[in-house]
C-alpha cells in the first residue's frame, strides 16, 4: 500500500463532478437538446448515461386513467396532452407510439409490449402516486424509458384513513351503521373498545407510519414502532420507542401496518406471527395487501386470536365477491381510499405532473425509481463490482439488530487507480440500493440513491486507499461499515466497534473476504450462513451434515480464525433456503455460539 486518498462526500455535495443533476449539461441547439450523465473514464473517455431527445415541437403526452386539473394544467402549459381514459391493452398500444410521455395511476398495466410498441419514442411514464407494481421497470430501462411516480402528495391522506379506520374498527362503526340501515337498534352488540391508553405497533415507521404515530399520540395511545431503518432520535422525537417485530407483535393491542411490499414482508403477518400476537389484537392494513396471508388472518379471526381487522387494501383487487375474509362479521374493509382525498388526488397530479414535464425537459426528477440506460463498455468493466457492491449493502444492513437506526456508513474501496479515473457513484449507488431497497419499497438507482440516503438521514462516507499494482481493475476490494448500532451477529463487529464486510471480485465473481476481524473467502452467489464457534475438528462436517440431510447444496464453505482451537467464523455459501428446523440444530451444535442466515 503507497498512500491513503480520504474524502467524506456528504450527500447534499454540489460538486459539479458528482452532481446527478442534468440541468446543466444541457446542450441545445435549434434543431433538439440532449441531455446526459456521464461516467468519468480512463484518460478522454466519456459515455452518455442516459439520453432524451426533445424536438421543438411540442411533445405529446397521453393520460390514460383520470388525473387532477392542476397536473392537466401543468402538463398543458408544455405538452399536447391526450386524456384517454379505459383504454383496452391493445388500443394502448396503438396510441403509444405517437407518444412521449404516459401517465397512468395503479389501473393501466404498462407492460413490456407497450415499450416495444412505442418503437422506442416513449421517454417517460408517470405514476400518479407511489406503487409502481404496474410498471414493468426492466423493460422501461432496456427502452430508455425512465419511469416517475409521486411519493409525497398522499402521506397525510393514508394517514388520515389509517385513524379513520382504527377508530371505526374500534368503535363499530361500520357494523352498527349496516345494522340500523337495516332497521335494528343492537346497542349491546357494538360495544367498542377505547383507545386511551392502549398500545399501537406502528409496523414501518417511513412517511405514513411516523404520521400515523404522531395522530396516534394525540388520542392518547401508547405508541411503539418496528422499522429496521429508522433513525431512533427520529422515533423519540415523538415520543416513539423503536422495538424488535416480536416484541412489537407480542406487546400491542393494535397493530398498524405502512411497511412496503417487498420479497421480506411478503405475507409477513402469516400463522406463525399471529401465534406470537396478544389474544384479541386488532390489526389496520393502509399499505399493501400481500403483507398479510389473508387465509391466514381469516383463521386468526375465527379463532379470536385477532378481534377485529380493518382492510384497506387486498392481495387481489377488488377482491373476489365470495371472499371469506370481506364478509367476516369482525372485518371492515374499505377500496383502496387510502390516497382518495381531494387533497392529495390534486397533489399527487402535481407532484407528477411537474416530474413528467421535468423529464421531457431534459432533467430527472429526484422520484426516477428506474436506472439509466448504462453503455455495455461501461457495464462490462464495472458489472461484477456493481454485484460485489449490492451485495455487501444487502449483507451489512441484515446484521444490524433490530431497533438500531442506520446513520452513518463509511465505504472503502481499494483501488490502483489515481482518485480522478474511478468513478465510484455507481458503485455508491448500489451499496445504498442494497442497504435501503430489502426494507423500503423506494427503487434505488444512479440517479436517486444519494437524495434517498439524504432523505432517511443517512450519511455515506467514501475512502479511497491508493494501492501498488496493476490499474486494470478498477477495484481491488470493498469495505462497508455501519458505525453505532448493535449487531445481531457479534462477531460482525470490528476491532473499532464497527459492523463490518469486505469483499473482492475473484474471477469475475463477487466474493466475500472479510466479517468483522474475520478473514473468510465465500462466493456471494445463493445466499449465507455464518457461525461463531470455537475452532475444533469436525465442525464443517458437523453443519455440513444438517444442511444435506434436507438436500441444502453447500456451494462454499470458508473458515476465518485468530487462531488455531481459537475463536473462529464459519461462512457457508447455500444454494436453497434451510428451514427453521434446520437453522435451529446447526445453533445446537454445542461449539457453536452464535449464527446467523442472510439472504442474498
Amino acid at each position: 500500500m503507497a498512500a491513503s486518498a480520504s474524502s467524506t462526500m456528504l450527500l447534499s455535495s454540489k460538486s459539479s463532478r458528482a452532481s446527478l443533476s442534468w440541468k446543466n449539461q444541457l446542450a441545445s441547439t435549434s434543431a433538439f437538446r440532449v441531455s446526459g450523465v456521464t461516467l468519468p473514464r480512463r484518460s478522454l473517455r466519456q459515455c452518455p448515461r442516459f439520453i432524451i431527445f426533445s424536438m421543438d415541437a411540442k411533445p405529446t403526452v397521453l393520460v390514460a386513467e383520470k388525473l387532477g386539473e392542476a397536473g392537466l394544467k401543468l402538463l398543458k402549459e408544455f405538452a399536447n396532452v391526450d386524456c384517454s381514459y379505459n383504454l383496452s391493452p391493445e388500443e394502448l398500444c396503438t396510441k403509444i407510439s405517437l407518444c412521449d410521455a404516459l401517465v397512468v395511476r395503479s389501473g393501466t398495466k404498462v407492460t413490456r409490449e407497450i415499450f416495444e410498441s412505442s418503437g422506442g419514442r416513449l421517454k417517460v411514464v408517470g405514476r400518479a402516486g407511489v406503487g409502481i407494481d404496474n410498471v414493468d421497470l426492466a423493460a422501461a430501462t432496456e427502452h430508455g424509458c425512465l419511469v416517475v411516480n409521486a411519493p409525497t402528495a398522499n402521506t397525510v391522506a393514508a394517514a388520515e384513513h389509517g385513524i379513520a379506520l382504527l377508530t371505526a374498527m374500534a368503535r363499530n362503526v361500520a357494523q352498527a351503521d349496516a345494522s340500523v340501515k337495516a332497521g335494528k337498534w343492537l346497542r349491546n352488540k357494538y360495544v367498542g373498545v377505547s383507545l386511551v391508553g392502549k398500545t399501537l405497533a406502528v409496523m414501518g415507521f417511513g412517511k405514513v407510519g411516523s404520521e400515523v404515530a404522531r395522530r396516534a399520540k394525540g388520542l392518547g395511545m401508547h405508541v411503539i414502532a418496528h422499522d429496521p431503518y429508522a433513525p431512533a432520535d427520529r422515533a423519540r422525537a415523538i415520543g416513539v420507542q423503536l422495538v424488535s417485530f416480536d416484541e412489537a407483535l407480542a406487546s400491542a393491542d393494535f397493530i398498524s401496518l405502512h411497511m412496503p411490499l417487498t420479497p421480506a414482508t411478503k405475507q409477513i403477518l402469516n400463522d406463525e406471527t399471529f401465534a406470537k400476537m396478544k389474544k384479541g389484537v386488532r390489526i389496520v392494513n393502509v399499505a399493501r395487501g400481500g403483507v398479510i396471508d389473508e387465509e391466514a388472518l381469516v383463521r386468526a379471526l375465527d379463532a379470536g386470536i385477532v378481534a377485529q381487522a380493518a382492510l384497506d387494501v387486498f392481495t387481489v383487487e377488488p377482491p373476489p365477491k365470495d371472499s371469506k375474509l370481506i364478509q367476516h362479521e369482525n372485518v371492515t374493509a374499505t377500496p383502496h381510499l387510502g390516497a382518495s382525498t381531494t387533497e392529495a388526488q390534486e397533489g399527487v397530479a402535481i407532484e407528477v405532473a411537474e416530474a413528467v414535464v421535468g423529464a421531457l425537459k431534459g432533467e430527472l426528477s429526484a422520484t426516477a425509481v428506474n436506472a439509466p440506460m448504462v453503455p455495455a463498455e461501461v457495464l462490462l468493466e464495472l458489472k461484477p463490482f456493481v454485484v460485489l457492491a449490492e451485495k455487501l449493502g444487502r449483507l451489512a444492513v441484515q446484521l444490524v439488530a433490530g431497533g438500531s437506526g442506520v446513520k452513518s456508513v463509511k465505504v472503502t474501496y481499494g483501488s490502483a487507480r489515481a482518485p480522478d479515473d474511478l468513478d465510484t457513484r455507481l458503485l455508491r449507488a448500489m451499496i445504498t440500493k442494497g442497504m435501503i431497497e430489502p426494507i423500503s419499497s423506494v427503487f434505488i438507482n444512479l440517479v436517486n440513491a444519494d437524495f434517498t440516503a439524504k432523505q432517511r438521514g443517512l450519511q455515506i462516507s467514501e475512502e479511497r486507499l491508493l494501492l501498488d499494482g496493476s490499474p486494470e481493475s478498477p477495484v481491488e476490494f470493498i469495505q462497508v461499515q455501519i458505525a453505532n448500532v448493535e449487531s445481531k451477529f457479534a462477531s460482525a463487529i470490528s476491532d473499532s466497534g464497527e459492523i463490518r464486510v469486505e469483499g473482492k471480485v475473484k474471477d469475475g465473481v463477487p466474493h466475500l473476504t472479510k466479517v468483522g476481524s474475520f478473514e473468510v473467502d465465500v462466493s456471494l452467489e445463493g445466499s449465507i450462513i455464518l457461525c461463531s464457534q470455537v475452532d475444533q475438528p469436525g465442525m464443517i462436517g458437523k453443519v455440513g451434515s444438517v444442511l444435506g440431510e434436507e438436500n441444502v447444496n453447500v456451494s462454499f464453505m470458508s473458515v476465518g480464525r485468530v487462531a488455531p482451537r481459537k475463536q473462529a467464523v464459519m461462512a457457508i455459501g447455500v444454494d436453497e433456503q434451510p428451514s427453521k428446523e434446520s437453522l435451529k440444530r446447526i445453533g445446537e451444535i454445542p461449539a457453536i455460539q452464535e449464527f446467523v442466515y442472510l439472504g442474498l
